[in-house]
């Protein structure tokens, strides 16, 4: 934290422009309209940080100063010398847009000539069913049923991690993802075999709230103005998360003390490990089981349409990516190596 304040303190360094030296420091301007427009956290963190770099990078000129011809070199820059994927450098060309034209309320021209890292094309990773059930049987407890939910609904890390107690709908067999990516709302499915568990750990929820409501915390994080304007919602059990943390922890943002839900790091290396136990060498994660749900659906013979509403594509064409495994070239045919022997034909009976 202390390092942070320093670098906000070097790179704040305002222009020549004595208007613009009178204003808020940049970075906290950054947080200020990251925050208006309802950005995450995690986003907040990423486009401060590339600010900052791209800062460093033009040896701390303040980007009032810099323009077109600054971003086309810092964009080239990683491409070519920190070889960084194609995602990455998107990232790094959304903050300094951002930046800009909502910040600094300057419109750029076209910018061209920077050196694009190429994404390539790649198939995404899936487990076989009997993969998939390997692997969970390595998991336990809460990592168990978290992952069982990637799998069995198609949820994402942090969508299932981010879930509340009122988000399942055990009469109509549904999840509500709510502020999913894109800030949009969607309806899941529920796996039957999941309400028992399901329903298990809203008790132990229930209990550990009543635990921290007694030593007189049990509030929880609610989005937007939500706790201005049900003042007692932060308090109620179904705005509880499904998944809690094992205690409280600082907000970042409101500097209160919440019990927030649980760390998707621990997921992750649950994850990992499991997949290692499993014996599956295959380059798994979390994301694998979103990956899987999505096949599976349209091995089983599910429209391609239902299974994009229930992943929260705005886009067949991403979830067309999933037929990859649909379409086997060759499928009928054997290879020679698994011809019997005697079974070969002469040629002059081909021809």
């Amino acid at each position: 934290m202390l390092l942070r304040n320093y670098f906000d303190t070097i790179l704040d360094v305002s222009p020549s422009n004595a208007a613009v030296a009178s204003s808020p420091k940049l970075l906290d301007r950054v947080r200020w309209h990251l925050r208006v427009k309802h950005y995450s956290i995690r986003t907040e963190q990423a486009y401060v940080d590339w600010i900052r770099r791209y800062i460093l990078f033009h040896r701390k000129r303040h980007p009032t100063e810099m323009g077109e011809r600054e971003i086309t070199a810092f964009l080239t820059h990683l491409a070519v010398e920190k070889h960084v994927a194609a995602s990455t450098q998107n990232q790094a060309f959304a903050a300094l847009l951002f930046l800009y034209q909502q910040v600094l309320e300057r419109k750029l021209d076209f910018i061209d000539n920077v050196e694009r890292v190429k994404r390539p094309a790649k198939l995404p990773v899936v487990f076989t069913p009997t993969e998939a059930r390997a692997v969970l049987a390595h998991l336990k407890g809460d990592y168990r049923l978290m992952t069982e939910l990637l799998y069995g609904s198609g949820l994402r890390l942090m969508e299932c991690l981010r879930l509340r107690i009122k988000d399942i709908d055990f009469g109509y067999n549904r999840i509500t993802v709510r502020d999913a990516k894109g800030l949009r709302d969607r309806v899941t499915l529920l796996p039957q075999r999941l309400q028992r568990p399901l329903r298990g750990q809203i008790v132990r929820v229930e209990e550990l709230h009543r635990q921290d409501i007694a030593h007189g915390g049990g509030k929880v994080y609610l989005p937007f103005a939500l706790e201005r304007k049900y003042r007692n919602a932060a308090r109620e059990l179904s705005w509880q998360y499904f998944f809690p943390a094992a205690k409280p922890s600082l907000d970042p943002r409101s500097g209160e003390t919440r019990r927030h839900h649980v760390s998707e790091k621990n997921l992750q290396n649950a994850v990992k490990f499991a997949v290692r136990a499993a014996g599956i060498r295959k380059p798994a994660s979390c994301h694998t089981f979103r990956h899987s749900f999505a096949t599976h659906l349209l091995e089983s013979g599910y429209d391609i349409r239902t299974v994009q509403e229930l992943l929260g594509h705005k886009n067949v064409a991403t979830t067309m990516i999933y037929t990859h495994v649909l379409n086997r070239p060759g499928v009928h045919i054997r290879s020679p190596l698994d011809q019997p022997l005697g079974a070969e034909k002469h040629l002059s009976d081909i021809c």
